[in-house]
């Protein structure tokens, strides 16, 4: 019997993810909403996040996405897009915007209520990338522009505020420049071969021809003549072959039959002069003996099949190379400025969680030992006889003086606004307050240096797209504070996260075995890793042209790994969604308010000597 779900949403979602379906003509599509970044990998689609309010904007702003991403999954070919698809640079992006803007144009042409939703995603992108402000054409992007053009052109719509002053910053270059074969812009919208060439066209009249890559028309044409000339070839056999020797052999079989017996004779000759080369070569001295080189080490030990395109521009970076010291100060006090209003309550979880660490800090004594501190509770039994023995007394160590806790926090672009202010300020207060009970703390983070690919996937374009590439985006992996590093020498570090356009792609996968060996590297005998995260692993390169659990895998892969050895204690803490399904020790918060509590919360049981008591404070459940 299925329960009546309390969430006011779930009716609105489940509406939304039908017509959607119906719309991009896809029964087969799933529908999810995430805070991730909204897009479609696969069958998959990706929609806004619609919290319990269901305030306006996120009703628009989730209608807007659906309707052009089912604009996109209706009228976009792959094939056709690939094949005409400029291999890099500004022309690729150039190509892409405009593509998306033909898509959203014939559904105004078909189903012109779209056009409205559609309204809403452009205006909320503008706004959120600042375009209302820009006030100079070099400081806009120039394929937006184009895109935005593209669209205006297309539908007659005016556009909204912000996306309206991108474009009008470079409309009179692009039609000075593409004027004459704009006005060919109606006629091909509805055939997306005939408009893949059109913007070809128009990013050769841009000044963008160079990166256009070869032109596919052209290389059927090639193709077809090289056919014809096999094709005649073939007609045309060489008269002196096979044939010839054939007819040779039926006329003289003697003579046949002697020519079998010296080529025979001639083989097995041959065969005599390999195997004496090859007695040359064993008895070579060692070393001289040319060796094939061993194959290269898998980049994952999680998962030897894992593969990555390139790994050369893959980046480990300490924080402050990543900004200026004015930059990050600056970034640190707006930090600040965000920890304000928790300032009360953060202290208040400071305070406990130090108290809860030092309460098992109190000194114990082991007692009945033959050295040590007198003890003085046996004070009057030494003075009456001092041979007697067992008299002493040892302070014993606290159970987690020798402990390195690892915090790897989540930068991909979700986590843009307050839950990155939440985990940084967090990660600021649980560094302090361990550092004070002599537990070392490092603090690492993890994005990628682009958005949908970097270099690496430039890389894959130039080879030809191989199938099955693997990981296609550059890593980068951020360092904010070293264990050994003092806290007030990384304190200013934790601003970068402040940083505009720091936060892009999360691939967890990699990022968790990195954090391992650091940890195995470590000399500590206890080891913690906690992962903060608010989602599944997610690059669109790279789940674009790759199963689509590939990233998801390899994240299980290493989690499956870790929880193996057993040499590192692994949790972990889920913002806004469900992490349980991957680590064995984890928690979900639904309000990133909540996040300092759950830190402190998990943390402080860690410490606990009662596995029972430990279970029950960090509510540990299973994942299913």
């Amino acid at each position: 019997m299925s329960t009546k779900s309390d969430n006011p949403a779930d009716p609105f979602k489940k509406a939304l993810a039908e017509a959607t379906k119906v719309m991009a003509d896809d029964p087969e599509l799933s529908v999810t909403y995430s805070v991730d970044p909204a897009g479609l990998s696969g069958d998959a689609m990706r929609l806004p996040q619609v919290s319990r309010r269901m305030s306006r904007d996120e009703v628009l702003l989730a209608r807007g996405t659906a309707d052009a991403l089912a604009l996109h999954r209706k009228y976009h070919d792959t094939a056709t897009h690939t094949r005409y698809a400029p291999p890099q640079g500004i022309a690729r992006d150039l190509y892409e915007a405009m593509e998306t803007a033909r898509c959203e144009a014939m559904g105004a042409r078909h189903m012109p209520g779209t056009a409205s939703n559609i309204d809403v995603k452009i205006s909320h992108e503008a706004t959120s990338r600042g375009y209302g402000d820009i006030t100079s054409s070099e400081e806009a992007p120039l394929s937006v522009a184009a895109g935005y053009l593209i669209r205006h052109l297309a539908t007659g719509r005016d556009l909204p505020s912000g996306a309206d002053n991108v474009m009008n910053l470079w409309r009179g270059f692009i039609e000075q420049s593409a004027g004459d074969h704009l006005d060919d812009l109606q006629d091909r919208l509805s055939d997306q071969q005939s408009f893949a060439r059109f913007a070809r066209q128009i990013i050769d009249d841009l000044g963008y021809g160079d990166q256009l890559g070869d032109d596919p028309d052209e290389m059927d044409d090639d193709q077809q003549d090289d056919a014809e000339e096999n094709a005649e070839d073939q007609d045309d056999p060489d008269s002196t072959g096979q044939d010839d020797s054939q007819e040779d052999s039926e006329s003289n079989p003697e003579q046949s039959q002697e020519d079998q017996q010296d080529m025979t004779e001639a083989q097995v000759s041959m065969d005599e002069m390999a195997e004496e080369e090859m007695g040359e070569e064993a008895e070579m001295p060692e070393g001289e003996a040319p060796l094939e080189p061993p194959p290269p080490p898998p980049v994952s030990e999680a998962d030897p099949d894992y593969v990555v395109f390139d790994t050369a521009h893959d980046e480990e970076i300490a924080a402050e190379e990543l900004a200026e010291p004015v930059e990050l100060e600056r970034l640190r006090a707006y930090l600040d400025q965000q920890l304000e209003p928790l300032k009360g309550a953060v202290s208040r979880l400071a305070n406990k969680l130090q108290r809860r660490l030092q309460a098992q800090q109190n000194r114990s004594w082991e007692f009945d030992r033959e050295e040590g501190i007198l003890d003085a509770g046996r004070l009057a039994r030494v003075v009456a006889n001092p041979t007697t023995p067992l008299s002493f007394k040892v302070e014993k160590d606290t159970e987690f003086r020798d402990t390195v806790v690892t915090l790897l926090l989540d930068n991909s672009g979700s986590m843009r606004g307050r839950p990155i202010s939440i985990a940084a300020i967090c990660a600021d207060v649980l560094a302090r307050t361990l550092e004070r009970c002599n537990v070392k703390v490092e603090i690492l983070g993890f994005t990628t240096r682009a958005w949908k690919g970097g270099q690496s996937r430039e890389k894959w374009l130039n080879e030809g797209r191989p199938q099955q590439p693997g990981r296609l985006n550059d890593l980068r992996h951020i360092i904010y504070k070293q264990a050994d590093a003092p806290m007030r020498r990384s304190r200013q570090n934790l601003g970068l996260m402040m940083k505009e356009g720091l936060l892009k792609e999360n691939i967890d996968g990699e990022a968790l075995e990195w954090a391992h060996r650091r940890m195995l590297a470590r000399r500590e005998a206890r080891k913690i890793l906690m992962v903060i995260s608010d989602g599944a692993p997610v690059d669109d390169s790279t789940l674009s042209v790759n199963p689509a659990n590939y990233l998801e895998k390899h994240l299980r892969d290493v989690i499956a790994m870790v929880e193996k050895r057993k040499q590192v204690e692994l949790l972990a803490i889920g913002i806004g969604h469900d992490v349980t399904r991957y680590y064995d020790r984890a928690v979900t918060i639904t309000d990133v308010e909540q996040l300092a509590g759950a830190m402190t919360e998990q943390l402080a049981a860690l410490f606990d000597s009662d596995p029972r008591a430990r279970a029950r404070v960090m509510g540990i459940r299973r994942a299913g």
